[in-house]
């Protein structure tokens, strides 16, 4: 293998690597950040999630729950993206201060495999999508035979995007996330215009969700919030590259909270039209534009399934490989890339996390929720916005962020006790079951981000404080 310069390694290991990126090498300014992340959350399983909630909301309660929940959320998770900026390093590296060094390869590890099955849901409806296409043109394909061959083509052609790097990611997304906005913008007034909205307002929602309207309005909320945590551990990556805070923040913010609901709206609108026309509600948004405007608007589905799904792949890929790098430094990103590929491509062609879609991203959600909790405490309050950069690359043999062999017990108690608390006292996310009126208030996955930051605030207000706190007089870049 080719020897490659001191040089060209550093800044393979800055831009693909864990080593804080200097202001002048950032290469996102706010539109580039912006159009990066839109591509990245704008998948197909936007409209998989605008049609679960769809079905068991009225027409006005559905564009509130999506709305609401998303921003609300979005807004309070990327506070921490003002560190990312300022420090150039991604949430995964502060990580290392509030689970331990060794508490982020496990979690970082356990998170990114379970990210990757949303890259699995994105490759199967890639695969429905693409048949759908063919078969409005009069192109029969043979699900059991190309779903899973199209699933992993979508797999490969993403990848090879991450292989690139963010340069190449940066001016995909420029024409991509452009053109998908428009026709974003387009599929709504398709919905709008194919049936009358006084029969959209008409439609009644499934109500054998839950027995009351608070109870069904809560677990589309709990969808919802689970689909804005999704993105949290994920959404702290991409601003290390970004030129200044405030457009790391804003551009971060508008894409996850902003932008992502509105697909996930046009998902929702479009399937209750959907349900208005053929009684039916349906998630694919090529079945849907030629059933309410024709095959050839189906095309459109080409810009949406085939150029976002394969877009979203290679963001996602890249992200999520960065995660995994950041437990695990040594080991190069193209290897992980390589590997991801396979492992996405196993999920497709299983099909489990497609099956249990509901069940999946509100898991995912429990443990994510006490990090998101956490790290806005750790970052406002409990260390004021100052980290150690020599004890999270131990600069000098300091290694203030060992903690207990490697793991940091209190931030580590503090997930474990928001988890269990949650799944035994409140919401069981694998049955849908609400055990207490306190989901009827903050949802399951809400619950965990805010008993996960109280627990953690409250601790350090005890004598733990000297222990969660052992890089003080480490403080030289503030």
């Amino acid at each position: 293998m080719a020897k490659i310069s001191h040089a060209e390694y550093i800044r393979r290991e800055t831009v693909t690597g864990t080593v804080p990126m200097l202001r002048s090498e950032r290469q996102y300014g706010f539109w580039d950040l912006f159009l990066t992340t839109s591509g990245f959350s704008i998948a197909t399983w936007c409209y998989t999630q605008g049609a679960y909630v769809a079905q068991f909301l009225s027409f006005k309660q559905m564009l509130i729950n999506i709305f609401c929940f998303n921003i609300v959320w979005i807004l309070i998770e990327c506070i921490p993206v003002l560190f990312a900026v300022r420090y150039g390093i991604d949430l995964w590296v502060w990580l290392r201060s509030v689970l331990g060094k060794k508490g982020v390869i496990i979690f970082a590890t356990v998170i990114s495999m379970a990210n990757f099955g949303w890259y699995a849901v994105n490759a199967q409806l890639f695969a429905s999508s693409m048949i759908n296409l063919f078969g409005g043109f009069g192109i029969v394909l043979n699900p059991e035979l190309w779903k899973p061959v199209l699933g992993v083509l979508c797999v490969v052609l993403g990848t090879l995007i991450a292989l690139g790097g963010p340069d190449v990611i940066k001016w995909a997304n420029r024409f991509l996330v452009t053109a998908l906005l428009i026709v974003g913008a387009i599929v709504v007034v398709i919905a709008f215009t194919a049936v009358p909205l006084s029969d959209m307002l008409a439609v009644q929602p499934d109500t054998s969700l839950y027995e009351t309207g608070l109870g069904r309005f809560m677990l589309s909320a709990e969808g919802n919030v689970a689909f804005a945590f999704s993105w949290s551990t994920q959404a702290l990556v991409l601003p290390r590259l970004a030129k200044t805070e405030r457009g790391g923040y804003w551009s971060t913010s508008l894409a996850y909270g902003v932008v992502a609901p509105f697909f996930v709206a046009a998902g929702g609108v479009m399937a209750i039209a959907m349900c208005v026309r053929t009684g039916v509600y349906v998630d694919d948004p090529t079945l849907m534009l030629s059933t309410l405007a024709g095959p050839g608007f189906a095309l459109l589905s080409l810009l949406m399934v085939t150029f976002a799904n394969i877009g979203t792949q290679g963001t996602g890929s890249y992200v999520n490989c960065m995660i995994v790098k950041s437990g695990l430094p040594k080991v190069s990103y193209r290897l992980l890339v390589i590997l991801a590929a396979i492992y996405v491509s196993a999920l497709t062609v299983w099909g489990w996390v497609m099956d249990n879609f509901g069940s999946f991203i509100s898991m995912a959600a429990q443990i994510q929720g006490p990090i998101i909790g956490m790290t806005v405490v750790d970052y406002l309050i409990v260390k004021k916005r100052k980290i150690s950069l020599k004890s999270l690359f131990n600069i000098d043999d300091h290694k203030a962020y060992e903690f207990t062999g490697g793991f940091n017990l209190v931030g580590l108690g503090c997930m474990l006790i928001a988890f269990v608390t949650n799944i035994v006292f409140i919401y069981n996310p694998l049955t849908a079951e609400i055990k207490s009126s306190i989901f009827l208030v903050l949802t399951g996955s809400g619950y965990t981000a805010v008993c996960g930051g109280l627990l953690y605030w409250l601790a350090s207000l005890t004598p733990l404080r000297k222990y969660m706190l052992r890089d003080r007089d480490e403080l030289e870049i503030v």
